[in-house]
């Protein structure tokens, strides 16, 4: 079976760069590896060495057999979420429909459910060993984990069970013989059918619930059996994010199974003494930067303690890596990334 693994945390973390790394050692490590992103920035193909061939479906990189790489479209995934729960006619209305299509921009957790479900599906199709997922940084990652209920809540809440009524095909009965004339009445008032195409909208999206919430429980089980690594950094707004993570993924079935600390740096700083002759600016500088090495080292130990969570440092680089070889070094001293620690091992020989 397919596993899933989900790198997620704050924005500004260096995330997609982590997952691109973890995606490059784990095909290195003789593991099919497919690194899936919402990114629009691309920082993926930047990572990674691509170029524009970088897109929604899944690309084999040309230096590394077994890793592939995709960036999702989500407005064309939420075409495929109306495409697969309406029938034909409806699902031709709501692709269409530019409340749907600004449903599929602005709602808040709309990257969300589709990198949720895009993931669902590459790991269903069972072509890799693993798929890692850079997941959305809204709300700090967490409305990835939250997105199929917020969906079925969206299709089949409250207030759309209002707007549109009881059983559907009475609904639909009343609104074509009694409400829809009476909208026409109103938009010829107020210039437009502003009011009739906010109704079939309504409608049309109410008719998607069952196959949303269907779709929204086969998610949440991939979500709660998948490996998730929560990145920060050590300064103080990202740590409280990743805070969240630790005590928030729990209620939707789902627990970190590590803390990547990313931009650490090195240990070795603690306690430097330079030599008597040094600059005295340097040995200024050199000082600063003891200090923040300590404090990093501190903050680690204490989220360590606290959410009883395997902790794992990615060391600082002047520049992103922009290749595999770069990529792969982040993590050479990162034992608690590699493939026998994350428990994951090939499902095929290799070239299978």
């Amino acid at each position: 079976m397919t596993e899933a693994v989900l790198v997620t945390g704050a924005g500004g973390v260096g995330k997609t760069t982590v997952s691109a790394a973890i995606g490059v050692s784990l095909a290195r490590a003789g593991l099919r590896t497919l690194v899936l992103t919402v990114d629009p920035a691309r920082r993926l193909a930047s990572a990674l060495g691509l170029g524009d061939e970088l897109g929604s479906e899944p690309f084999p990189h040309p230096d590394e057999p077994n890793l592939w790489a995709a960036m999702l479209d989500s407005t064309q995934s939420w075409r495929s979420v109306a495409i697969r729960h309406a029938d034909p006619d409806v699902a031709a209305r709501l692709v269409n429909n530019e409340f749907f299509l600004a449903a599929s921009q602005h709602f808040p957790a709309s990257q969300s459910y589709a990198a949720a479900d895009q993931a669902a599906t590459f790991v269903e199709a069972g072509a890799w060993d693993v798929v890692v997922v850079d997941t959305p940084p809204s709300a700090g990652g967490i409305d990835f984990f939250t997105a199929p209920a917020d969906m079925a809540d969206l299709v089949g809440g409250r207030l759309l069970r209002w707007l549109t009524g009881g059983p559907l095909p009475g609904r639909r009965f009343f609104y074509r013989t009694a409400a829809k004339p009476v909208l026409r009445i109103a938009d010829s008032v107020l210039g437009s059918n502003l009011l009739e195409r906010v109704a079939e909208f309504l409608l049309d999206l109410r008719t998607t619930y069952d196959g949303v919430a269907d779709r929204g429980r086969q998610i949440e089980a991939l979500l709660s059996r998948a490996k998730t690594l929560v990145v920060t950094t050590a300064d103080p707004a990202p740590i409280t994010e990743a805070a969240r993570f630790y005590r928030d993924l729990p209620e939707v079935g789902s627990v970190p199974a590590a803390v990547i600390f990313n931009r650490s740096l090195p240990q070795e700083w603690i306690g430097f003494e330079p030599p008597d002759d040094t600059d005295t600016k340097l040995v200024e500088n050199l000082a600063r930067w003891a200090s923040e090495s300590l404090r990093q080292s501190d903050a680690r130990a204490e989220f360590g303690a606290v959410h009883k969570a395997v902790v794992a440092t990615i060391p600082w680089v002047a520049e992103p890596p922009t290749d595999l070889d770069g990529l792969a070094g982040l993590l050479a001293e990162t034992e608690e990334l590699t493939a026998r620690s994350l428990k994951l091992e090939p499902k095929r020989k290799m070239g299978a």
